[in-house]
């Protein structure tokens, strides 16, 4: 018996360093890869000129346009030549609305011109235009006091901005709550706590029951002059033309490549960003930026040779900004396959400071740990519950765990927001080089230890 036991004794101890050696050689070469993926995305500003290449030569993109399809081209042909396991597009049919003529002058008490850009899915005013008195309001509660005056009249928004996710309102539903009370047409200045005398487009909405007007941005500095005159009880009048096309659906297609997993080749982590942008701008921030960093996350795990255990597959989606069609073209083909994450990078390119997750908190208690790895990198990034993009969020309906990469703008990605100031210039390289560094690290602890 004593023999027995000690042989038991030797051979338990020799099996626990064998496992203590093989955990310890485990954390060894991950710690040793992350400092890697560190090294290779910080040696050069690659990803930035990329950016700037993609930005210069498409310029803005939106859905429907020339300028998209001829980038999607430029991207799916680069990671051909790139050389990953796989590289595929997939048809999607998205929307073609287009911009054709804007003019917008105030005519009384004096004539200026005011910069104006109608807001996506705007319908046209009548080819002659529209001249109108203007009732400028703070508020939907503003609008509901004053309705008795507003039949005829072209409605101004002028509500403070507070915030993103409180101010979008009346660029959604402006034209809608103004139209119900006999408005012309509706302004409203941008979505943003900055405008430097910029207006901002984005998307808006309509409703079938409702009188359908148009609407657009004007510059925050003009807003606020319409409200002065209004204060001294002036009534400005504007003219105003806009002149739109609905011309249906277009085809586009999302651009996908992928490095296959070295153990579990069928498990997935997607991620990307969109590759539409307003038709403003060049959308370098909105969002060549996240596609761009995601790109040279992959391209990142190519030229290091690291193959994760699971597949990698980078996504380019199209039609974000007004349709989210790709997004949904991608959960109807892929929500069988066997998906492990979807992240999404759309938050414009500033330092890195926190990773959102939401997914099952099995995966959570795992995840936090996450942390403890790349402090040594960027000990200022937080790993928080509650991620997720616009692209990825038909596939997070069916279940799926979804993340994203959030910046510290410092409050200035709304300065640029869906404006003709969205341009390469306004992105830091040695920002974009942390992006896709902390992104490729994330990816990479996420493949290998969950």
């Amino acid at each position: 018996m004593i023999r027995f036991l000690k042989i038991f004794l030797v051979l338990f101890l020799a099996f626990s360093t064998f496992l203590f050696s093989k955990d310890g050689n485990f954390v060894d070469i991950i710690l040793s890869n992350l400092q890697r993926i560190y090294d290779h995305t910080h040696r050069n500003y690659n990803a930035w000129n990329t950016l700037a290449e993609l930005c210069d030569n498409f310029g803005p993109r939106l859905s429907g346009s020339e300028n998209l399809e001829k980038s999607v081209d430029w991207i799916e042909n680069k990671l051909r030549l790139e050389g990953y396991d796989s590289v595929w597009s997939e048809q999607v049919m998205v929307p073609k609305w287009v911009r054709v003529h804007e003019d917008c002058e105030i005519v009384y008490p004096r004539r200026k011109v005011l910069p104006i850009m109608a807001y996506g899915g705007s319908v046209s005013t009548p080819d002659t235009g529209i001249l109108a008195e203007v009732i400028v309001v703070n508020s939907f509660e503003d609008l509901e006091k004053n309705k008795g005056s507003v039949k005829g009249k072209i409605v101004v928004y002028n509500p403070p901005y507070e915030g993103y996710g409180k101010t979008v309102q009346y660029r959604w539903l402006g034209a809608v709550k103004a139209a119900q009370y006999g408005a012309v047409a509706a302004l409203c200045r941008p979505v943003s706590p900055m405008s430097l005398n910029n207006p901002h487009t984005g998307v808006m909405h309509y409703e079938d029951t409702v009188t359908k007007i148009p609407f657009a941005s004007i510059t925050e500095e003009d807003a606020l002059l319409l409200e002065r005159f209004q204060r001294r009880g002036i009534v400005p009048k504007l003219f105003l033309k806009i002149l739109t096309r609905d011309e249906g659906f277009s085809p586009s297609r999302n651009v996908i490549a992928q490095i296959r997993g070295s153990v579990f080749p069928n498990e997935i982590i997607a991620f990307g960003g969109h590759i539409d942008s307003w038709d403003a701008g060049s959308g370098a921030h909105d969002d060549a930026g996240g596609c761009v960093a995601s790109w040279y996350v992959l391209k990142t795990f190519k030229e290091l040779g690291i193959r994760p255990k699971r597949t990698l597959r980078l996504v380019f989606w199209v039609n974000e900004e007004n349709g989210l069609e790709g997004g949904k073209k991608y959960a109807e083909l892929h929500k069988y396959e066997n998906h492990k994450l979807l992240f999404e990078f759309d938050s414009g390119i500033f330092p890195p400071n926190r990773i959102g997750f939401t997914g099952p908190d099995t995966l959570w208690e795992k995840i936090v740990d996450f942390k403890n790895y790349f402090s040594k990198f960027y000990p200022n990034v937080e790993i928080q519950k509650g991620g997720g993009g616009v692209d990825i969020s038909p596939m997070m309906k069916l279940g799926y765990p979804g993340g994203s990469l959030g910046t510290d703008d410092k409050g200035k990605y709304f300065w640029f927001h869906h404006s003709h100031k969205d341009t390469p210039d306004k992105i830091d390289p040695k920002d974009l080089n942390d992006c896709v560094s902390i992104i490729a690290m994330f990816l990479y602890l996420y493949s290998e230890i969950l």
